[in-house]
C-alpha cells in the first residue's frame, strides 16, 4: 500500500502518524507519573491534621480526654509530644523502601514488559494509598501500620519512574530532549499540586478520603495503562529516534580517524554489554556495574542524592512548616506549599531550554543549585513577613530547587542511558535511570528524616541543613562543568579558525 502512494505524500503520512503516537505517549507517561506523585502528597497535608492544637477547639461532651487536655483532636498515636519523630519515621517508611527498591525496579524494568510491569505498580500503588485513608475509618490507632503500608507502597512506586522514563527514552530521540522532558517532567509537580489540592478538600473533616481518593485515581490510571500503553514505536510501525548509535560513533571516527582509541572507561563499559549478531535480535540487558562506568552516571546520582534531600523536604515538611510559622489553616498551608511547584515547573521546563541550547547539563544544574542557595535562607527569614513576598519567594525557591533535579531524574538520565558507548544499546535507560533516582531517594529518605530530628532545635537549623546540602550538590559536579567549559572553548576556537581561513580563503 506504501509503494502505491507518491513519497511526499507517504513521508507526510508517515511523519504525522509519529507525531500523533509521540504526543499520546507523551501525555499517558505524564498522566501515569502524575498519579504515582499524587498519591504520594496527601501524607504531608494530613501532617497538620494528625497533631495540632486542640485549646481553641470545643471538646465534645462525649469525649473520654480530660477537660484541659490539648491533644483531645489529635490523631493517636501521634498526639504525643514526639510527633514529629514519628511523622518522621512514617515518611522515612516510604522513603527508604523506595531507595532500596529503586536500586531493582530498573534491573525488572528491563527483563519485564513495562505495559505489565507499570500496570501492576500502578494497582498496588492506589491500594496502598487507599489503606493509608482506610486507617481513619477503620479507627487504626498503633504506628505499625502506617509505617508497614508506606513501606509496602515505597516498594510498588518504584515502579514508575524507571519504567515512564524508558517509555520516554525509546520514543524520543536526543534533539531537544531537554525542553521536552522539562517540559513533560512537569508531571512532578501538578503531581504535587493535585494531591495537595484534593487532601485539602477532606483534610479538615474526613483526613481517610485525602488518601482514598487519589489512591482510586491511581489504581484507574493503572487500569487505561494497561489498555493503551505501548512500550516501543516499533510495536505500531512508528520510526524509532535516533539516539547515540553506531551512526553517530562511524561518523565521528570517519572525521577523526586519530580518535580510534577508546579509554579504559568505555572498553570496561564494552565488555559489560553483550550484543547478538543477529540484526532482528535485542541486544542484551545491562548489568548494574556496567551502568556505573558510563561517564558521568557517579557524579549525577551523587548530585542527585543531595539535590533530592533538599526537593523531598520542601515536599514533606514545607506544610507543616507554614502551618507552624504563619498560624494558617491545614488546608490553606496545604494550599499556599502548592506555590514551590508550580515554580519547580517552570524551574525544570527553564533548566531543559537553557541545557538544550548551550549543551551543558552540568553548568545549567551547577548555576541554578548556587543560586538556590541563598534564596531559601532569604526564605526562611523574610519570607514569611508577608503573603505577597511569601509567593514570589516559593516560586522562586521551587524552580531552583526542582530545576536541577527535574533535568538529571530526565534528560540527564536519558542522555546517559543511550551513551554513544552502548552503541545503541537503549536497553541500559531502565538501569540508568534506577541507578541515577535511586542514589537520589537516599537522599530523599535522608532529608525528611533529618528535618524531623532536626526542627524541634528550631527551623532556622532546618534551613541550614538543606544548604549545605544545595552546596554539596554542586560540588559534586565541578569535574562535569570543567569538562563543558573545555568543550565550549574547544568549539569556539573551531569557530574562529574556521572563519579566519575562510577569509583568507576570498
Amino acid at each position: 500500500m506504501r509503494s502505491s502512494l507518491a513519497p511526499g505524500v507517504w513521508f507526510l503520512r508517515a511523519f504525522s502518524r509519529d507525531s500523533w503516537y509521540r504526543g499520546f505517549i507523551l501525555l499517558l507517561t505524564f498522566l501515569i507519573y502524575t498519579c504515582y506523585h499524587m498519591s504520594r502528597k496527601p501524607i504531608s497535608v494530613v501532617k497538620s491534621r494528625l497533631h495540632h492544637n486542640c485549646s481553641g477547639m470545643i471538646q465534645p461532651i462525649s469525649d473520654t480526654h480530660r477537660l484541659n487536655d490539648t491533644t483531645w483532636c489529635n490523631w493517636a498515636p501521634f498526639e504525643q509530644s514526639n510527633y514529629k519523630q514519628l511523622l518522621g519515621a512514617v515518611d522515612n517508611a516510604f522513603l527508604v523502601a523506595y531507595a532500596v527498591g529503586m536500586f531493582f525496579s530498573g534491573i525488572f524494568g528491563e527483563r519485564l514488559p513495562l505495559r505489565y510491569y507499570l500496570t501492576a505498580g500502578m494497582l498496588l500503588s492506589g491500594l496502598f494509598t487507599s489503606l493509608l485513608g482506610l486507617g481513619y475509618f477503620w479507627n487504626i490507632h498503633v504506628l505499625w501500620y502506617f509505617v508497614l503500608i508506606q513501606i509496602c507502597n515505597g516498594l510498588v512506586q518504584t515502579t514508575g519512574w524507571p519504567s515512564v522514563v524508558t517509555c520516554v527514552g525509546n520514543w524520543f530521540g536526543k534533539g531537544k530532549r531537554g525542553l521536552i522532558m522539562g517540559i513533560w517532567n512537569s508531571h512532578t509537580s501538578v503531581g504535587n499540586i493535585l494531591g495537595s489540592l484534593i487532601a485539602g478538600i477532606w483534610v479538615d473533616e474526613q483526613w481517610g478520603l485525602s488518601f482514598v481518593v487519589p489512591g482510586v485515581i491511581t489504581a484507574v490510571m493503572g487500569l487505561i495503562t494497561f489498555f493503551f500503553f505501548i512500550e516501543y514505536p516499533e510495536d505500531v510501525d512508528c520510526s524509532p529516534p535516533q539516539h547515540h548509535g553506531e551512526l553517530e560513533e562511524n561518523v565521528d571516527n570517519a572525521e577523526d580517524p586519530g580518535n580510534r582509541p577508546q579509554s579504559n572507561r568505555e572498553n570496561g563499559l564494552e565488555s559489560a554489554v553483550s550484543f547478538s549478531k543477529e540484526p532482528s535480535a535485542q541486544p542484551a540487558a545491562i548489568s548494574f556495574f556496567g551502568a556505573l562506568w558510563i561517564p558521568g552516571v557517579v557524579e549525577f546520582s551523587l548530585c542527585l542524592l543531595f539535590a533530592k534531600l533538599v526537593s523531598y523536604t520542601f515536599l514533606y515538611w514545607l506544610p507543616l512548616y507554614i502551618f507552624n510559622v504563619v498560624h494558617f489553616s491545614a488546608k490553606e498551608s496545604g494550599d499556599l506549599s502548592t506555590l514551590f511547584d508550580v515554580g519547580g515547573i517552570v524551574g525544570g521546563i527553564l533548566a531543559g531550554l537553557v541545557s538544550d541550547y548551550t549543551n551543558g547539563r552540568a553548568t545549567t544544574c551547577c548555576v541554578m543549585l548556587i543560586l538556590a542557595a541563598p534564596m531559601m535562607f532569604l526564605y526562611n527569614y523574610v519570607g514569611q513577613s508577608g503573603i505577597s513576598i511569601s509567593i514570589v519567594m516559593l516560586l522562586i525557591c521551587g524552580a531552583l530547587v526542582n530545576g536541577p533535579y527535574a533535568l538529571i531524574t530526565t534528560a540527564v538520565s536519558a542522555d546517559l542511558g543511550t551513551h554513544k558507548s552502548l552503541k545503541g544499546n537503549a536497553k541500559a535507560l531502565s538501569t540508568v535511570t534506577a541507578i541515577i533516582d535511586g542514589t537520589g531517594s537516599i537522599g530523599a529518605a535522608l532529608g525528611p528524616l533529618l528535618a524531623g530530628l532536626i526542627s524541634p532545635t528550631g527551623w532556622n537549623n532546618v534551613f541550614y541543613m538543606l544548604i549545605s546540602a544545595d552546596i554539596l550538590a554542586c560540588l559534586l559536579l565541578c569535574r562535569l562543568v570543567y569538562k563543558e567549559i573545555l568543550a565550549w572553548r574547544s568549539s569556539l576556537s573551531r569557530d574562529r579558525g574556521s572563519s579566519v581561513a575562510l577569509t583568507h580563503a576570498r
